[in-house]
């Protein structure tokens, strides 16, 4: 788990830099055998989200990490990045409000931005 919590701050620090929106990160190993930690951030266009998209992605793969599948790029309202441990979930501010994930996943644990970049 150590790795994927790297892989978490990294995946922060590439959202953080294109600016994406309300940034949350829910540790979700003790509720779920899906994946570790979900990501999720919004963009306020189209083209925000697919940039914040493409940023995870190149930095990730600077690490040597390929995604596993990447779902919604093209019309860049919901994009969803499965890493294995870690998911990634870009929305549209609209369309996160929508479909409330954070809500959806609240029995898992929501981890302090203070946590993973320090």
């Amino acid at each position: 788990m150590a790795e994927a919590k790297e892989l978490v701050k990294v995946v922060y620090h590439a959202l953080d830099s294109k600016k994406g929106e309300n940034i949350k990160i829910i540790d979700i190993s003790n509720v779920s055998v899906v994946a570790d930690y979900f990501i999720i951030a919004h963009g306020s266009n189209q083209n925000q989200v697919q940039a914040l998209v493409d940023s995870v992605q190149e930095e990730l793969y600077k690490l040597g990490q390929e995604p596993i599948q990447i779902e919604g790029y093209r019309t860049g309202n919901w994009i969803l990045m499965d890493y294995g441990d870690i998911i990634v979930h870009v929305f549209s501010k609209e369309d996160r409000l929508f479909y409330d994930l954070e809500r959806i996943w609240r029995d898992g644990k929501d981890i302090e931005i203070e946590e993973i970049i320090s």
